[in-house]
């Protein structure tokens, strides 16, 4: 489903994996480490990731040089030590393009010895790495970059909370604990600086599943709740990113692999344009600048998830981010990546699970003469092909996270009742899509069975369902009731009945168990669930992982 590939990897690929030991134990030889600078004494290289995240692509490091200076690291495993060029375990990864994240299971770009355990910058081990290392001033600004080959030992893998709690305890004053709030400190002003420029704070409806250990049903769904790390690490991640792509593009005009994200039509901000004058806000979207201003006014009295909802409804009107090659556009002007507000943007991140960062990798190497550039990477043409290939394949892996997600969740409310708080997205003749923040769930719905006339009345401007002095408008706040019907047929369709007072009763069209929800609403019902907002501030992009870092 969705072109997602799910055969094995072909025997020889598992040849071309390094020899372990009889219990998977591998470390580093003089071999491996010629050529590496040593960053294993003397740095306190962490990491922090998701509760059970084993394929840590990424890791962090942060010293005082004195005299106003900082030093930051962001380590990238070096998946490329391992996957050469034209190699049986490259090919393979070429044809996947990505790993896909779906709830219960990961479906790796490759094989797992290579993603959790020799690529893995895991706690407390020797692992080889891709160091981007800045020298920042007071003010967090770039004094000198330097990009290494290297060997790091991460002093403790941890997650987004585990690593939030050692910030706010004010009795924690070990070097890990200043470490990161210095780290808290630099990213702050990243932040407002990019910002500044007119980088946009999007929002999308993530949910985290707690699954069954034996039967892998859902028995919990909530809402993901970002914290302040998830920003830190976020935007590490994003000035790796910005640093390595305006290097390779320096060195390679005509074959760097970068990612843009086009500034939207004006047209797509239409939809969005009329929920804000319906609540007496002017929007200005004739810039990213103008757009982000715009939305941080959007506050709307005793709705606090307005502007949240008004963010989702922005990250709607946005353009897919893709990648391509430098060679390919005309102008450097066209390079802009208008979420993120950066001029020239790729991913080098990460590695482990996509195979435009490999590629980068690559670049990086032959820019800093490591290593030759390979010959499909040496021309305009070779990185175009390779370029399209990974778009259609992370959209792929797109459809089939969402549709995982929409499984999951018709499978938990089977054989239970929940009432929540809902809000209407949009609004249609025949009835209306409702976002049920608890669970992720935005959901077509209708307001009259099928075959029977709609009693509520559309309004002239498409801003209000009217029917017995009752009254629908966007952004309203609805409770309703979910529950899940299984006909004889082994059909199910998701049932959301409105609460209080009311007698309509709101249903999505019938799916068959196993498929996605993916009902329709006078044309307008959108397939695939609810779109996310890219990673990189992308429509569309693929998350990290599963409710990870955005990078």
């Amino acid at each position: 489903e969705h072109e997602v590939c799910i055969r094995e990897f072909a025997p020889n690929a598992f040849k071309e994996l390094p020899k372990v030991g009889p219990n998977g134990e591998w470390d580093p030889s003089p071999e491996d480490l010629k050529g590496r600078v040593d960053l294993r004494e003397g740095y306190r290289v962490c990491s922090i990731d998701p509760p059970g995240c084993k394929d840590i692509d990424d890791a962090l490091h942060v010293r005082p040089l004195g005299n106003g200076r900082t030093e930051v690291g962001v380590h990238i495993a070096d998946v490329t030590h391992f996957v050469h060029p034209n190699s049986t375990l490259d090919e393979e990864a070429r044809f996947r393009g990505t790993s896909v994240y779906l709830v219960q299971k990961r479906i790796d770009m490759l094989p797992s010895l290579l993603t959790t355990d020799l690529c893995s910058l895991r706690g407390k081990v020797d692992r080889l790495a891709f160091s981007v290392i800045w020298t920042l001033d007071d003010d967090a600004e770039i004094v000198d970059v330097k990009f290494h080959r290297s060997v790091i030992r991460s002093v403790a893998a941890m997650t987004y909370g585990q690593a939030q709690g050692i910030i706010d305890d004010e009795t924690d004053n070990t070097e890990l604990a200043q470490d990161l709030r210095k780290m808290r400190e630099i990213t702050r002003k990243l932040r407002a600086r990019r910002t500044a420029a007119g980088a946009l704070t999007l929002a999308s409806p993530e949910v985290r599943f707690e699954l069954d250990s034996e039967t892998h049903d859902p028995i919990d769904v909530r809402a993901y709740e970002l914290k302040e790390t998830n920003a830190m690490v976020e935007e590490m991640m994003l000035l790796a990113n910005c640093t390595v792509a305006k290097h390779i593009h320096q060195h390679f005009p005509h074959c760097s692999m970068l990612r843009r994200h086009p500034s939207p039509p004006q047209s797509n901000f239409e939809p969005l344009r009329k929920v804000a004058e319906a609540l007496g806000f002017k929007l200005e979207s004739q810039s990213n600048k103008s757009l982000a201003a715009s939305l941080d006014l959007m506050h709307v009295p005793g709705n606090p998830m307005a502007n949240k909802l008004l963010r989702i409804l922005a990250t709607r009107a946005m353009s897919q981010a893709v990648y391509f090659a430098s060679g390919d556009v005309s102008s450097s002007a066209d390079f802009l990546h208008y979420g993120l507000a950066a001029p020239t943007y790729t991913h080098f991140t990460s590695p482990i699970r996509r195979y435009a960062d490999v590629v980068v990798h690559r670049l990086l190497a032959a820019s800093i003469g490591l290593s030759g550039l390979p010959d499909d990477l040496n021309n305009t043409a070779g990185v175009k092909e390779v370029a399209n290939g990974i778009n259609h394949r992370h959209r792929m892996a797109q459809f089939a996270g969402r549709a995982s997600t929409e499984l999951h969740a018709h499978v938990f409310f089977k054989d239970k009742v929940s009432e929540e708080q809902a809000f209407v997205m949009r609004l249609r003749r025949n009835g209306v899509i409702v976002l049920i923040p608890k669970y992720g769930l935005e959901v077509p719905v209708f307001l009259s069975k099928k075959g029977e006339p709609c009693r509520y009345k559309l309004s002239a401007d498409g801003m209000a369902l009217s029917a017995d002095n009752k009254h629908i408008r966007v952004l309203d706040r609805l409770p309703v009731r979910l529950s899940v019907e299984t006909h004889g047929n082994h059909r199910t369709n998701l049932k959301v009945e409105l609460v209080e007072g009311s007698s309509a009763t709101l249903e999505t069209s019938t799916v068959e168990s196993g498929e996605g929800a993916a009902g329709k609403v006078e044309s307008g019902g959108k397939k695939g669930g609810a779109k996310r907002a890219s990673e990189d501030g992308g429509g569309g992009g693929t998350p990290k992982k599963k409710a990870k870092k955005g990078k």
